[in-house]
C-alpha cells in the first residue's frame, strides 16, 4: 500500500527526543504500536542504543525514560542547516554561481575502512564521481570535507579544488552533466512518494476528525522518515539544473503545510523537538522569499 510508511525503530527513538533531550518510554511504546511496532521490538532497539552509548535508561518499562547523550539528537533525519538549504533554493533564494566544487582522495588499502568513509561521506554531501578518487559536487561542501577527512585521520590524502569549466567526455553544459552524474529520475521518485504521503497526512490533519496526540506524533514521525528517505540521497543540485516542476520543492511545500497543520492541531505542545525546529526552517525560508 502506498500509503504506509515503513519507520525503522532506531528512527522512532531518535525522532521522540525532546528539548531537554529524554525520550518517555509510554510516548515510545504507543507510537510504536500505532506503527505496528511489537513491544519486543522497541525493548530490543532501546537495549541496542543503551549499548552502544546513545542513550542511557532510568527506569523500567513504561515508566522508563531515557536520555540521549551528546549528538544524538542530531542524528535523525536531514541536518537543520542542510533542509533549511534546500527550502531556499525552493524560494530561488540560492541561484549556482557556476563553481564546480572537487575533491580528489588518494587513501592507500592499508587505510580502506578510512578511505571507504570518506567515499561514502562524499556521495552523502551530494557529490558525484568523475572517476576513481575524484568526486564533484555544485554547492561549496570544503567545510564538510575538510572535517571528514580530519576526523578520518586522511586530511593529507585530500586535494580540493574548484573549476567554472568541467566536461566529461565532450559534455560541458552544467544542465546535461548534472543529468549525466546524479541519478536525477530516481531522486524525483522519492520525492513523489514524498508528495503523496504528505498530501494523505495533509487531509487527515486538516479535516474534521479529532486525534490523539499519539496519532498527532506518529503522523509527524512518518513525515519525518519519508522526508530523511528523500532527501538523503538528493544532491540539492541547483533549481537550474532540475526539470519544472521539481517534485522535491513540491514535496517539501506539502510537508511544510503539514508541520504548520501539526502545530495548529496541539500548538507545539506534543511535538517532540526535531518538528518544530523543521517547521521554523520552513517558515523562515517563506518569510524572507515575501520579504525579498
Amino acid at each position: 500500500m502506498t500509503d504506509h510508511v515503513e519507520v525503522p525503530t532506531r528512527m522512532l527513538v531518535h525522532a521522540l527526543v525532546r528539548e531537554d533531550g529524554t525520550v518517555d518510554a509510554d510516548e515510545l511504546y504507543t507510537v510504536a504500536a500505532t506503527l505496528g511496532m511489537s513491544d519486543q521490538q522497541v525493548r530490543l532497539c532501546i537495549k541496542r542504543l543503551v549499548a552502544e552509548g546513545a542513550f542511557t535508561h532510568q527506569g523500567r518499562g513504561r515508566k522508563a525514560l531515557l536520555h540521549a547523550t551528546a549528538d544524538t539528537t542530531d542524528a535523525f533525519g536531514p541536518t537543520a542547516e542542510f533542509l533549511r538549504h534546500a527550502f531556499r533554493q525552493d524560494a530561488g533564494l540560492e541561484p549556482w554561481d557556476g563553481v564546480w566544487h572537487l575533491a580528489a582522495f588518494a587513501v592507500p588499502e592499508s587505510a580502506r575502512k578510512a578511505r571507504d568513509a570518506l567515499r561514502d561521506t562524499l556521495v552523502h554531501l551530494g557529490g558525484a564521481s568523475l572517476q576513481n578518487g575524484l568526486y564533484v559536487s555544485a554547492n561549496a561542501w570544503e567545510p564538510y570535507v575538510e572535517e571528514a577527512a580530519g576526523r578520518l585521520g586522511v586530511l593529507d590524502t585530500l586535494s580540493l579544488l574548484s573549476t567554472t569549466d568541467l566536461r566529461k567526455g565532450d559534455t560541458r553544459d552544467p544542465v546535461e552533466l548534472a543529468r549525466r552524474l546524479w541519478p536525477q529520475r530516481e531522486i524525483a521518485d522519492r520525492y513523489h512518494r514524498l508528495g503523496r504521503i504528505a498530501e494523505s497526512r495533509l487531509e487527515r490533519l486538516t479535516g474534521p476528525v479529532e486525534l490523539s496526540s499519539a496519532e498527532l506524533v506518529t503522523t509527524a514521525v512518518e513525515l519525518a522518515a519519508e522526508l530523511t528517505r528523500a532527501m538523503e540521497p538528493d544532491p540539492l543540485l541547483p533549481p537550474q539544473f532540475l526539470p519544472r516542476p521539481w517534485p522535491g520543492a513540491q514535496a517539501r511545500e506539502l510537508v511544510a503545510r503539514c508541520w504548520a497543520a501539526l502545530y495548529e492541531r496541539d500548538h507545539g505542545e506534543a511535538m517532540p523537538t526535531i518538528f518544530p525546529r523543521y517547521a521554523d526552517i520552513a517558515r523562515e525560508a517563506a518569510a524572507t522569499h515575501r520579504g525579498g
